[in-house]
């Protein structure tokens, strides 16, 4: 039987184009995509990935873990 998992992604957009994405919930997930669409097809595949290994091992599946967003004004 097939488990359904949710998890909150962060979309980071890059200075040279793209995307960066991570999944606070598994650390271990970290790509990128030249677009949004690419880049979140990457984290799906990632996750995918992630998941069948953790099953495999018997290791923790951690429940999603949203991310703490906090804005930091620094004067240089």
């Amino acid at each position: 039987m097939r488990q359904l998992f949710d998890f909150t992604v962060v979309l980071e957009p890059q200075p040279e184009g793209g995307f960066t994405v991570r999944v606070p919930a598994l650390p271990e997930v970290v790509t990128e995509g030249d677009t949004e669409a690419e880049a979140l097809a990457m984290v799906e595949e990632a996750i995918r990935m992630v998941l069948a290994y953790r099953l495999e091992h018997g290791i923790e599946i951690a429940a999603d873990a949203p991310p703490t967003l906090r804005k930091v004004t620094v004067a240089a």
